[in-house]
């Protein structure tokens, strides 16, 4: 088991990288501790919620939302969780976002942690101290910012996972790619998803080369003032189609990317847009598709990244330099529409 630790504004996480759950009772008290999953995760693998006090919520983005919080704070309470109690989140990104929300809740505020089950939730929603739901088609417009105490990694759960998560995932890792690291990118090129799926060190080394980025980027920008938002690169515009066509969060992602280089060539330069277009096809996520125009932009209107009449939006200079680029929404709305 590797283990490092990673320290935040107020706080310190240990990251249990090539673990297993079989070493989460050597880091809580199963006595006081809940364990939320969702029922994919909890039915495929049942035998390792065996002896934990486990609470299973429906699977899938529509339940992210403050209705299925208000059910597992009152599980919570039906239970005896007391302000001892930990909270830790088994599943991909809806379970651990829910998780780290409702435990910043519940009684101002109890211990938590994640076990991500999958490629995403390992390399981005489990890191980073976000956590919360959505409201309508406004992806995470309510939560906090909130550290977990550990997150710990289990390579047995991607043994199930099904393909399209395997791509959800991907996308993630090719956008840590675009913004920080070049070196991941050719990487990326000269290997494929097939022989990451298949060999399970390939495999390891890449999600902690993935997790280790971007935990030292919220290091330097926990709040999201500066260098952390280009972390959002392809979410701006993916965001908003995600939920008008109920897109995987990685398809809609690596739309959003595609559209994002093509908006940097025009503001910034940006000369490699077919470079980031083939890599993400070889790893069988989508890049041009039809959208209502109209309607995302008026869900854009609504993102939190906009402040007064701008959009600060993350484009590309370079593969491996993202920027933060204020653009009057006005110009947004133009470039959108001749997109």
């Amino acid at each position: 088991m590797k283990k490092i630790q990673f320290s935040f504004s107020n706080t310190k996480v240990d990251y249990h990288l090539a673990s297993g759950i079989a070493h989460l009772k050597e880091i809580v008290d199963p006595a006081s501790t809940f364990i939320v999953t969702d029922e994919n995760v909890y039915n495929a693998h049942t035998k390792r919620f065996r002896n934990w006090q486990t609470i299973v919520i429906q699977a899938g983005e529509q339940f992210k939302t403050q209705a299925t919080v208000d059910k597992l704070l009152l599980e919570l309470i039906e239970r005896g969780a007391d302000r001892k109690s930990t909270l830790v989140g088994v599943g991909g990104g809806v379970v651990t976002d829910i998780t780290g929300y409702t435990a910043s809740v519940y009684m101002r505020g109890i211990r938590f942690g994640f076990i991500p089950t999958t490629i995403l939730a390992m390399v981005d929603a489990s890191i980073g101290g976000k956590n919360g739901i959505d409201v309508g088609v406004y992806k995470n417009m309510v939560g906090v910012i909130r550290q977990p105490s550990f997150l710990l990694h289990d390579m047995v759960f991607t043994n199930t996972l099904p393909q399209h998560e395997w791509e959800n995932g991907f996308a993630e890792i090719i956008k840590h790619a675009c913004i920080k690291d070049p070196a991941m990118f050719s990487a990326l090129q000269s290997h494929t998803l097939k022989q990451y799926q298949q060999k399970k060190t390939l495999l390891c080394d890449l999600i902690q080369r993935n997790a280790v980025l971007k935990s030292k980027v919220v290091q330097r920008d926990e709040f999201e003032s500066g260098e952390r938002r280009l972390l959002n690169f392809g979410h701006t515009l993916g965001h908003a189609i995600e939920n008008m066509y109920e897109l995987p969060h990685g398809h809609a992602v690596a739309i959003g990317m595609t559209y994002a280089c093509h908006i940097s060539e025009i503001l910034a330069g940006f000369k490699q847009t077919k470079q980031v277009t083939d890599l993400l096809a070889k790893y069988s996520l989508p890049t041009y598709r039809a959208f209502d125009k109209a309607r995302a932009f008026e869900i854009l209107l609504k993102d939190k990244k906009k402040v007064k009449k701008e959009m600060n939006y993350v484009l590309l200079q370079k593969i491996g330099k993202g920027i933060v680029q204020p653009i009057p929404l006005d110009n947004l709305q133009t470039i959108i529409n001749e997109l």
